[in-house]
């Protein structure tokens, strides 16, 4: 006995110590933090939880150009055009915010008015949410589709623009227009990547993803960037993104297909539970490679779908990854919910909890907050059936700490940069996922100084 209590106390000193080692390691890097913060917009710290950016393919029937119009930002691109050949299909899903922004509005109606086998354009700007902006907004939202138009011999109907940046500052459409003839000059096919640097604001990394799969003998080919740090929150999306496909989608199997992966993916994200006016996401399908693909529940279609979903995903997360000031990658997962909105509900709660958050950034084993925000999500819960994970450890079952919970055990796995967090109510078979990070100093850092 004396032994065991020995190696228990040993453990302990162990995982304290490691702990301290974390924390100091966080100290060090939130003081350096600190003295960057007047620079978080020019040169921010990339994530600690960054990917690298991957090869990009050539989609074919798509090209790329991008230029520094000087919007907000000096030295950078901050201006992107992407056109597609005739015959593309091109489906969106817009944010539901109330205040959305003039391009959004723009984007939504010409979507849905769509007809026609001409091409599309598509040109983002950053530094600029031409959002809250009135008037003024719709006025330069025309100016600039008119303006790409005669750059690229395209309608202005098949025109759709995005801008991202600081809201209630008017857009001037004159920079803009004043770079679109390079821009027009400059498309190339291999184009991507720089496409993807060009519509950053606070992201301290590019964010892309691509694959491929095999659809009745012939490769087809997925692609796309998005941005977004922080003001991210499910309702579709709190980000941008533009996916591209050479596959042979009607607009209508296009259409579905995104609305219901934008569910499962960019609608299962959030960093700080706020809403953005300008959420855009455009997928587009050049038509060039493998079958006609009329609807989702063919064989073709589900496999295009798959890969879809594999992008989207992968790019949802990478947005989570660089959650301003994030240092924790973090899964929660509900399990026996009631029903599907019950088990969204408390995914959602326990997700947008700053006080769950912290706890993570504090890598302090709280499970008590968890607690806290099954009980406030407004979903049907029972605190007599109540289990929860942090990864494999089980911390509480049936409504009280588990029989074998350690304290050390958990402090030790709080520690590292991705983490679980699995929440099984009892109740039924519904279940959700979703993803968010932890709230560190960092995150007031950069949107104390946003627009300064």
């Amino acid at each position: 006995m004396a032994k065991k209590a020995k190696d228990k106390k040993i453990k302990k000193l162990k995982a304290k110590v490691k702990k301290l080692k974390s924390r100091a390691k966080k100290a060090t890097a939130a003081a350096a933090d600190q003295v960057a913060a007047t620079t978080a917009m020019s040169t921010p710290q990339v994530s600690p939880l960054a990917v690298d950016m991957p090869d990009l393919p050539v989609v074919d029937g798509v090209r790329f150009a991008t230029a520094s119009a000087g919007i907000r930002y000096k030295g950078r691109t901050d201006l992107m055009l992407a056109v597609c050949d005739p015959g593309t299909t091109m489906a969106g899903v817009t944010t539901r915010s109330a205040t959305r922004s003039a391009s959004v509005l723009d984007v939504e109606a010409k979507l849905k008015g769509a007809k026609g086998k001409a091409g599309w354009a598509i040109l983002v700007n950053s530094g600029n949410a031409n959002a809250f902006t009135g008037q003024a907004g719709v006025d330069s939202v025309a100016a600039i589709t008119q303006a790409v138009a005669q750059a690229t011999g395209l309608p202005a109907t098949r025109v759709l623009t995005s801008s991202t940046g600081v809201i209630g500052e008017p857009l001037p459409p004159e920079k803009i227009a004043e770079a679109l003839p390079g821009l027009g000059e400059a498309l190339s096919p291999g184009g991507m990547e720089d496409a993807a640097r060009a519509i950053m604001t606070t992201d301290t990394f590019p964010k892309a993803a691509t694959r491929t799969v095999e659809i009745e003998g012939e490769t087809v080919t997925v692609a796309g960037f998005a941005k977004g740090s922080g003001m991210i929150a499910p309702d579709m999306a709190t980000m941008l993104a533009y996916v591209f496909t050479d596959a042979r989608a009607g607009a209508g199997m296009l259409a579905s297909t995104l609305r219901d992966l934008a569910d499962k993916t960019f609608n299962a994200i959030t960093v700080d539970g706020d809403t953005s006016t300008s959420d855009t996401v455009l997928l587009a399908a050049t038509q060039k490679a493998g079958p006609a693909i009329a609807s989702a529940r063919t064989r073709a279609g589900r496999d295009l779908k798959a890969a879809l979903h594999e992008v989207l995903q992968d790019l949802a997360l990478q947005i989570v990854r660089d959650g301003e000031g994030a240092t924790k990658l973090v899964e929660i997962r509900v399990e026996g919910a009631a029903n599907a909105q019950d088990a969204r509900r408390v995914a959602s709660a326990i997700a947008n909890s700053p006080l769950v958050k912290t706890a993570i950034a504090g890598e302090d084993p709280n499970w008590g907050r968890i607690v806290m925000a099954v009980g406030k999500s407004g979903a049907r819960a029972d605190r007599d059936r109540l289990s929860i994970r942090f990864g494999e450890i089980e911390v509480a079952r049936d409504g009280r700490r588990a029989d074998d919970y350690d304290e050390e055990t958990a402090a030790s796995y709080m520690t590292r940069a991705e983490i679980a967090i699995t929440v099984d109510l009892g109740l039924g078979e519904a279940s959700d996922v979703m993803w968010t990070c932890d709230l560190t100093h960092r995150y007031i850092d950069i949107n104390a100084d946003y627009r300064s």
